[in-house]
């Protein structure tokens, strides 16, 4: 939805412009706004990656069978990722990828709140391995929860 919004803004998608426009559109009309401006698109069925703020997560625990998941690996691990993706605008270094997280963790209400949000998840998944070992996780929690 950001990166939507930054195309329509002529903003280049660099991680430095999507932080700052979702913070603005939270400012704006509220914490669960980025939340609110989704839930006319979901089916129901969905997938929503990247929540930053608990306000986001109320809004969306009003759809029925909500889970919110978090995935965690370690720093170094993120950073290697983060890497071969190559987006633009995203930290080089480990201390650079390390103060961009510290910047995601506001305590500014329409800020991004990562550890706020994470400490909200139903389930978490450890991601050290493999695409397919993660795959193998969720889908043993879909079927666990009969999806």
């Amino acid at each position: 939805m950001i990166r939507d919004e930054a195309a329509r803004r002529d903003l280049p998608p660099d991680r430095e412009h999507l932080i700052r426009l979702g913070n603005e559109l939270r400012e704006a009309a509220g914490p669960g706004a980025l939340a609110k401006g989704l839930l006319h698109k979901l089916g129901s069925r969905a997938v929503i990656d990247s929540i930053r703020n608990p306000a986001e997560v109320r809004v969306l625990r009003s759809l029925p069978r909500f889970y919110l998941l978090g995935i965690r690996a370690p720093v170094e691990l993120r950073l290697e990722r983060s890497l071969k993706r190559g987006r633009p605008g995203d930290p080089a270094t480990l201390p650079a990828f390390q103060a961009r997280e510290e910047q995601e963790n506001s305590s500014d209400p329409a800020g991004q709140q990562l550890d706020a949000t994470f400490a909200l998840a139903d389930r978490v998944f450890e991601n050290s391995g493999d695409l397919d070992r993660l795959h193998g996780q969720i889908g043993r929690f879909l079927d666990e929860i009969e999806v």
